[in-house]
């Protein structure tokens, strides 16, 4: 205990962690590190599909929206952390299974 106040000096602020944490906590998607990375696989992904699938195959389509969901997912699970952790990791989950 701190002789001054009473309290135990072992209690810090929860600040000194925030430089040290795994998600941003103001949900600004462009500083993550996945998010750059799955505009390159929407973009890889795009460009693949359009160059060897058949004009009119339906895995083209799956394909690109697979790799737009992913990436859109990012992005709303990010946002969704300026309100609740619980939606993050929600849509951050969807979107890694997207691109998987």
């Amino acid at each position: 205990m701190n002789g001054n106040d009473g309290r135990h000096s072992s209690h810090h602020c929860h600040d000194s962690q925030s430089s040290g944490r795994l998600l941003p906590p103001r949900g600004d998607y462009r500083t993550l590190l996945s998010f750059p990375k799955a505009e390159v696989v929407y973009d890889l992904t795009f460009r693949f599909a359009r160059k060897f699938f058949s004009k009119g195959d339906r895995t083209i389509d799956q394909m690109i929206q697979s790799a737009r969901s992913g990436k859109k997912n990012i992005l709303e699970g990010s946002k969704a952390a300026l309100t609740s952790k619980e939606p993050e990791i929600k849509l951050t989950n969807v979107a890694r299974a997207s691109l998987e």
